[in-house]
């Protein structure tokens, strides 16, 4: 994948245009690599002003409130900190309507599903090569979606991924957090600990969770979650 990944010759990548609207991209991927060869790829193929890179999403939610809004993110799904489709929910809502694009080499089809249902502009295999993946990031920031091939119409699992990962994406920044430990297999006592709360707003938190996902208890919840592709730990 290394090799693949190698920084772009004029030969094989193509000036195109993104529009006016994307001239600061913020990638975000723990792996130095694929980071810099991405940072080059793209920077040199839309002719980008600035290009950020992070290698967690707690580092690129810091370059978001510190340098503001970038035009667009492309995002790997396995990070450091995060994996999984919460990975797009939390940027949506720090970012708003700013495009994110997932790149990953895993090409799950309910994993695609759940990534577009939670709010991504498009998935993108790591090792598409790199005039494919420059037309892909062409079509995403003119504004279509963009899937790997075969993901175009999703079987019936997939598509449930990605109608349980819009129920998810109705929860808020705690309500996550505290899914993310109940899949953990955490009591509450523990949560309250970890999060420091009370174990009662921990309860309320819980009870406002199932409502929202319309389960009745934390197994169900769990499992749901695994269903969406929310957490891949």
């Amino acid at each position: 994948m290394e090799q693949r990944a190698a920084l772009p010759a004029a030969s094989d990548v193509t000036r195109v245009r993104a529009g006016d609207a994307i001239s600061d991209v913020l990638i975000v991927d723990d792996h130095p690599l694929m980071c810099d060869a991405l940072a080059a790829t793209l920077g040199y193929a839309f002719g980008l002003r600035k290009v950020r890179t992070a290698s967690s999403l707690g580092a690129a939610l810091a370059s978001i409130r510190e340098e503001g809004q970038p035009d667009a993110v492309v995002l790997d799904l396995n990070l450091p900190d995060v994996e999984g489709a919460e990975g797009v929910m939390t940027l949506r809502r720090l970012a708003g309507d700013v495009p994110v694009t997932v790149i990953s080499a895993d090409l799950d089809p309910g994993m695609v599903c759940a990534v577009i249902a939670a709010g991504a502009r498009g998935y993108v295999g790591k090792l598409l090569p790199r005039a494919k993946m420059v037309e892909a990031f062409s079509r995403m920031w003119a504004g279509e979606t963009v899937v790997p091939e075969g993901c175009d119409n999703p079987t019936p699992e997939a598509s449930d991924a990605a109608t349980l990962a819009r129920c998810f994406a109705s929860l808020t920044p705690q309500q996550m957090n505290i899914l993310r430990l109940i899949c953990q297999g955490r009591p509450n006592k523990i949560i309250s600990y970890e999060l420091s709360i009370a174990e009662a707003t921990v309860k309320t938190h819980i009870a406002a969770i199932m409502a929202k996902i319309n389960v009745s208890n934390r197994t169900q919840a769990a499992l749901l979650a695994s269903k969406a592709r929310l957490f891949t730990r």
